[in-house]
């Protein structure tokens, strides 16, 4: 792996003598109060501002502080107008934009393109607080405020919308967001050591123009640069790519070699050459053998530099251990805010995801290799949050990150790694270099729970089971200690089709898990239960498939609330499935490469969705015509070996199969995981109904 500047090794900048604020100021007022008569930098989000370390926004604030930048935040403002944006006065060195912790459209609209009615990172969880693609939104508000300020896009909405792609609540490929919010420069990633180095760059007087060599960073060219050699692409075998000169095994060799991407006018244009250039984008994305990446986008080169450095453990220490004020900004006085409430008492241990799920954002923005947190820092953290958190009752909800699991687990060699170009370290199967030891998250585990005052630690992020039954010891460990009742797992199907499509494992690696999580269980004297998700309408995904995900679903006695629609987040590997039918886990070819079968139509998707909810009434209508058509006839009736009866009950099943009855708002009815059979014990307990009300 590359080296890099640890990032808290640059000189302070002079208005470190301003110290440290409680909070990062919202308002001139607040301003006044620290002694501020401008603000270096000006952060623009599209969330709330709570200060604490799970907040994108929070954290990219009190690492500029630790730099010794004045740094402000201007909230979710009304972005009809540039007023709220000219707020804190000009920058300084530039505007920072951001859409929030989630993409913007996927925080305002369900997987079938509805207006959801709440956000989670809004107080009161108030809904349309953020406009669509907010950050091309913010950013021409900024540009509007302040021509000549520049201004720096990050988060994971600019992450996931770096390349041109397909963007499905419009149904069609999209510029890069570099490229319509009209910004100077975009950060990708963990953002903490591009930042740091642009805002240190401009503080000494750099034109934000000239910089363009700083990784994890895209920008737009006139041409290619002099001494630079660009290999096109020749996966098609048919019908090259754009034209370019084919550099020589030495030039290829070069580290001054960039990668052509398909242009944005034929990935538009041209489904398989939209698969072929995701597929590129995701060969380069290790840090340590990554190219730069060119893509034409009508007169300009987007360029984007090899992705960040991931963060040292020291390094990671230091982000973690800033004087973060742990709640929300005072102005929100006693609105309740959801997202805030979910992580309050809760520790992130780690980054990083090497599973590679394609339907996943966190590999193409926090990276395949885990970045860890020391166990002093993490047990520090949690006597912070014992000592300083209000209504903090003893209980840590959750020790984890992307995955609960994977904590100090990484390649057995660094050269390797630094080689590898492997989608997932754990499909097909589990990678031979993978070190799977998991004595150090078991070490960190009773050392958190036996801290004074510490009642009880929980394990809330999500399991990677395939990596938890190689360590039996692991999984004793956590069922006896940290599962509260409940414990949610992702199998996500059933069927090996839709499971290749997800780079997941096969369900019997769920059911090995399961058994050793039983077993487990018994001995510990506790009655726990699995929460298995599922997604519905996955890329690869047959009628076929639900069916016998729901004929499993039925003979494991489960009735399963924790359901998805599949949803094609920019860039994704599924959404490059979705959007051009090939499958860019293979090589792409103009002929002969793999074809994925997608549902598309909303009839389908909803009729995917209604087999995970075979229980459901509601959806006995659209699920027995559906039956009939495959000539699966025989799985109506009232047999323990049939899915759905033939009868229906009385003012149900009027909605078209929904989910909903005739009158109801969308979404309102409400499902929980709930098992049917409590001989078997394979599922969950039945839930009892609380009085009813009117």
């Amino acid at each position: 792996m590359h080296s890099a500047k640890p990032i808290f090794s640059y000189r302070p900048y002079w208005a470190h003598r301003f110290g440290t604020a409680p909070f990062l100021p919202m308002s001139r007022a607040e301003m006044d109060v620290l002694g501020w008569d401008s603000c270096d930098i000006v952060l623009v989000t599209g969330d709330a501002y709570v200060d604490h370390p799970s907040f994108g926004m929070a954290i990219i604030g009190r690492v500029l502080e630790a730099q010794g930048f004045r740094v402000g935040i201007i909230a979710q403002p009304d972005w009809t107008t540039a007023t709220p944006f000219a707020a804190l006065g000009k920058p300084n060195l530039f505007f920072g934009v951001t859409g929030g912790n989630m993409d913007s459209m996927v925080n305002r609209y369900t997987s079938d393109r509805r207006l959801r009615h709440n956000d989670s990172y809004t107080p009161n969880d108030e809904a349309g607080k953020r406009p669509d693609r907010a950050v091309i939104v913010y950013s021409q508000r900024c540009r509007e405020a302040f021509r000549d300020a520049p201004i720096v896009l990050g988060g994971i909405e600019g992450s996931l919308r770096r390349i041109a792609h397909y963007d499905y609540w419009s149904d069609k490929v999209r510029r890069s967001i570099l490229i319509d919010s009209k910004a100077d420069l975009l950060v990708f990633g963990n953002g903490e050591r591009a930042i740091i180095e642009i805002a240190q760059r401009l503080g000494k007087g750099e034109q934000v123009a000239s910089i363009d060599d700083v990784r994890g960073t895209g920008f737009l060219r006139d041409g290619i640069p002099d001494g630079w050699s660009v290999l096109a692409s020749d996966t098609i075998d048919d019908e090259p790519g754009e034209t370019a000169a084919r550099p020589s095994a030495a030039d290829r060799r070069a580290e001054r070699t960039a990668i052509r991407l398909p242009s944005f006018e034929q990935v538009r244009d041209d489904p398989v050459l939209y698969a072929q250039a995701s597929r590129l984008l995701h060969q380069e994305s290790n840090p340590g053998n990554a190219r730069p990446l060119v893509q034409r986008h009508g007169d300009k080169e987007l360029w984007l530099n090899p992705p960040p450095i991931p963060l040292t453990t020291p390094e990671m220490d230091a982000v973690y251990g800033l004087p973060y004020a742990r709640a929300p900004h005072p102005s929100y006085g006693d609105a309740r805010l959801a997202a805030w409430d979910m992580i309050r008492f809760s520790v992130n241990i780690m980054r990083g995801c090497f599973g590679g799920c394609s339907f996943c954002s966190i590999t193409e923005h926090e990276g395949r290799i885990i970045q860890n947190r020391s166990e002093a820092s993490i047990l520090q953290e949690i006597e912070e949050i014992r000592d300083k958190v209000p209504g903090f009752t003893g209980i840590i909800s959750d020790l984890g990150g992307p995955t609960a699991n994977m904590y100090r687990l990484a390649c057995k060699d660094r050269q390797t790694e630094s080689l590898c170009r492997r989608p997932s370290c754990v499909y097909p199967d589990v990678c031979k270099n993978l070190n799977t030891d998991h004595s150090a998250l078991i070490e960190l585990y009773r050392k958190a729970r036996s801290l004074p005052g510490i009642k009880k630690v929980h394990i809330a992020s999500g399991l990677r089971y395939d990596l938890a039954v190689r360590s039996p010891a692991y999984v004793k460990e956590l069922v006896t200690h940290h599962v509260g009742g409940y414990l949610k797992i992702a199998p996500e199907h059933t069927e090996a089709g839709p499971l290749s499509k997800m780079m997941k494992p096969g369900i019997g690696t769920y059911d090995a898990f399961k058994a050793m999580f039983d077993k487990f269980a018994k001995e510990a004297g506790k009655e726990l239960y699995l929460i298995p998700y599922f997604i519905a309408a996955h890329p690869g995904t047959t009628d076929e498939d639900m069916m016998n995900l729901a004929l499993w679903l039925k003979k494991n006695g489960y009735r399963a609330d924790q359901v998805q629609t599949f949803l094609p987040s920019p860039m994704s590997i599924s959404a490059a499935m979705y959007y051009s039918g090939r499958n860019p886990l293979r090589p792409v070819r103009r002929q002969g490469s793999e074809e994925v079968v997608t549902a598309k139509g909303l009839k389908q998707r909803r009729l995917h969705k209604a087999f995970l909810r075979y229980h459901d009434a509601e959806n006995w209508p659209m699920l027995r015509e559906a039956l009939k058509r495959m000539g699966r006839a025989d799985l109506i009736g009232p047999g323990k070996h049939q899915l759905i009866p033939t009868w229906q009950p009385a003012g149900t099943g009027l909605s078209g199969g929904e989910g909903t009855r005739a009158g109801q708002k969308h979404g309102t009815q409400k499902f929980f995981t709930q098992h049917t059979n409590q001989s078997r014990r394979p599922g969950l307990p039945t839930r009892k109904r609380g009085p009813k009300t009117d």
